[in-house]
Parts: structure tokens; C-alpha cells; sequence
């Protein structure tokens, strides 16, 4: 494998704010993942964030991110490229996170040691995970170089005890300190152990989640050296390939209507490279022949990118066969769906409320369209106090 090899397998780096998901994708792979200026100015994520990393392995079968062993000394060779997806841990952006896992492979989940676990979103990410069927989890006990032995080892016991009784009770603990880069080698043989690289089907008609868009034109650029908008996900199946002309659904709104747009493939790029073609695993760039404009801002995220005419059908009311948790943060229970309540769909990439219009099935009033299929998994959140909360799940009927 070369290290301009498409990366095999999405990770989600997921977690309660400030608990170094960030700084250990930049241990990891060098990469700062927030670079929005208001992630600069506040120190959270906001948007999502990538990164790629190359596991490597050596003679003594130690998996490392280093050109060299550090135990044996042996050059080493690639074992398997890995794409991170740094989701944000704030409350306020729950539905990002959720959103992000539709592309995720499996998951660190970060907890900061020097913290009790866990913490609000500690617990709201793991349901997530859960919920959005992503099953293949490790945990980063994050921090250990801020406290003492004994403190770790306190700290240990409340996750195996959070994690008691959840589909991640097995999951392996990692001790990491991600400033010191300490563990980053058990990181990665955890990593090549319990998050395998899944079987795709390339033989489908492509169909990517939209999970980013923008203009990479600098302010002033002619408009003869304009660059058409660029979107970013991973594809769930099929292959693209540069000059094939592909839709978006939902699309942009025109009016009253939402009209699907269609544009060529100018680019590809994976793990910072340039491609001919991209197939599902790994997160990719295409670069479009679209207006720049139309893709600026992340304004695209939420849409399904494919081959003309071969996507799901775009819906403007959904109906559900819900299943609600028993207990949600700021809650003591989860109460009834009621008639007329609003309710945020997480479809996908896509985001939109809803408005309950019938209880039987569960049918809902889309206030934007979503691009999406019968049996389609979606997460359903509702408002607490002054916050969106996960509350449950549904299948698309």
C-alpha cells in the first residue's frame, strides 16, 4: 500500500468538550482539525473536522504513526491508511455530531481522566454511537499526565462502571496524554484490532453523504481563474470517477421548491492527494464545475451525491416507526411523542425539523427536504429546557 492510498476506514473522534479529541488527531496525524476562525477564537470544535493517518507496522509487529520503531529500531511499512472525523463536543452542536456519525466506520470515544466520567456529553455521544449503529468503539482515557496514578486508576473504575451494561461494556480502555504523545502506539494496535476495515460494494451506483462544502477561491480571483465549489463526505457505496456528471438532491431551494442540480466532476482528492477515482472508504473532495457560490459555507451539507437518476427520492414528509430512550440528560423520562410538536431529523447528513402531523405511524411535516430511502435509520431530537436533545431513533416506512 502507498501512502497516497485512499483511506480504508472512517473513525469518528466524538466526546464531552474539551476532552482533547483535537489535540490527539494532531498527535496522531499532525493535523490541527479546526480551522474555522471562530474555532480559532474559542477553542472548540465547531465544524467537523479531518484528518488522514498511515498505521504503520514494523518487524517486532508493533503498529505506530512513526517511520521508525521506537522499540525495535526497524524501519517500518504501511499497515493501513485511516480517515478521522474530530466531531464537535459541545452541547449546543449535538446534531453535528450526530450527523457525522452517518459516515463513521467505528469511534474513539475521548474522556478526559481529569474529569469524573461522565460527563453530559459523554454519555449523550456513547447513545449516539449506539443509536446510529456504530459498534466498533475504543476509548481514549485522555489527560492521564494532568493527574496521579491514583486519580487514573479512580477515574478507570467510573468509566468501566459508565460503560457497564452499554454495547461498548467490552470496548478497550487506552490511557493517552495526547500533548505528550504518550500511548499513541497501543492507540494504533487498538485501532487495527477492533475497528476492521468493512466490506463495501463498489458494483452500486455511487451515493455520497454530503458532510462538507465550500469555495476554496481567494477573495479577489478573476473570474477567468475561478475554481467551481468543492463538496466533501465519504461515499457509502459505488465509485466516482473525474468527468462524470453527477446529481445532488435535495438540491437548492428556488422559490417554494427545492430543484436537485447536477455538475461534473472536475477533481478528486483523498488523503490530500489528487485522484482519478475514488471508491467508498476514506473522505474525498470533489472538485465541481458548480458555482462557487452554491457551495460556499458548508451550504450543500445535508445533501446525497451520485449518479444522475439513481438517488433516493426526495421527501417532504416522513413517516416513522420510532423507538424513544428511556432516559435523557436534563429529563427523568422520556415522555410520549405529541401531536403538533416539533422534533429535529437527523437523516444522513442532513438536518431539518419536523412537525408531528399524525401519531399513527409516527408522520411528520419536513420543513426542509431530505434526500432519503424507506428503512433509513434516522435520530430523532427534541427540544429540553433551552436544548436539542437525542431522545430516540426511527426507521424511515
Amino acid at each position: 500500500m502507498s501512502e497516497t492510498a485512499q483511506a480504508e476506514v472512517n473513525i469518528g473522534l466524538v466526546g464531552h468538550v474539551d476532552s482533547g479529541k483535537t489535540t490527539l488527531v494532531k498527535a496522531l496525524t499532525g493535523v490541527w482539525a479546526d480551522t474555522h476562525s471562530e474555532e480559532m477564537k474559542r477553542g472548540i470544535t465547531i465544524r467537523l473536522g479531518y484528518a488522514d493517518l498511515t498505521i504503520n507496522e514494523c518487524k517486532c509487529e508493533n503498529m505506530t504513526v512513526d517511520h521508525t520503531c521506537k522499540k525495535c529500531g526497524s524501519k517500518t511499512k504501511i499497515k493501513r491508511n485511516i480517515a478521522f472525523i474530530d466531531a464537535p463536543g459541545h452541547e449546543t452542536l449535538m446534531t453535528v455530531m450526530i450527523s457525522s456519525s452517518t459516515i463513521m466506520d467505528g469511534a474513539i470515544l475521548v474522556i478526559a481522566a481529569n474529569e469524573k466520567c461522565p460527563q453530559p456529553q459523554t454519555y449523550e455521544h456513547l447513545k449516539a454511537l449506539e443509536i446510529m449503529g456504530i459498534k466498533n468503539i475504543i476509548i481514549a482515557q485522555n489527560k492521564i499526565d494532568l493527574i496521579t496514578k491514583e486519580e487514573a486508576l479512580k477515574n478507570y473504575q467510573q468509566i468501566k462502571e459508565f460503560l457497564k451494561g452499554t454495547f461498548a461494556e467490552n470496548a478497550p480502555i487506552i490511557p493517552t496524554a495526547a500533548h505528550q504523545r504518550i500511548n499513541l502506539d497501543e492507540l494504533c494496535k487498538a485501532i487495527e484490532k477492533y475497528i476492521p476495515t468493512p466490506k463495501r460494494d463498489t458494483e452500486k451506483s455511487a451515493m455520497m453523504f454530503v458532510a462538507r462544502s465550500f469555495d476554496i477561491n481567494k477573495p479577489g480571483t478573476t473570474v477567468k481563474k475561478l475554481k467551481g465549489g468543492v463538496v466533501g463526505g465519504s461515499l457509502i457505496q459505488g465509485e466516482l470517477k473525474i468527468g462524470e456528471t453527477i446529481e445532488l438532491k435535495p438540491g437548492i431551494q428556488k422559490g417554494d421548491k427545492w430543484i436537485p442540480i447536477q455538475t461534473k466532476i472536475d477533481s478528486l482528492t483523498t488523503c490530500g492527494k489528487k485522484v482519478d477515482n475514488a471508491k467508498p472508504g476514506g473522505l474525498i473532495g470533489i472538485g465541481t464545475t458548480l458555482d462557487p457560490s452554491l457551495a460556499k459555507s458548508d451550504t450543500l451539507v445535508g445533501n446525497i451525491c451520485g449518479k444522475v437518476d439513481s438517488l433516493p427520492p426526495v421527501i417532504t414528509e416522513m413517516q416513522l416507526e420510532a423507538t424513544l430512550m428511556e432516559r435523557v440528560i436534563g429529563m427523568e423520562k422520556v415522555d410520549p411523542i405529541k401531536q403538533n410538536e416539533l422534533l429535529v431529523i437527523t437523516a444522513g447528513t442532513a438536518t431539518t425539523i419536523g412537525t408531528v402531523i399524525k401519531l399513527k405511524p409516527l408522520t411528520l411535516s419536513l420543513r426542509r427536504p431530505v434526500c432519503a430511502d424507506k428503512k433509513w435509520k434516522v435520530a430523532l431530537s427534541r427540544r429540553v429546557g433551552n436544548r436539542w436533545r437525542l431522545v430516540g431513533h426511527g426507521r424511515i416506512l
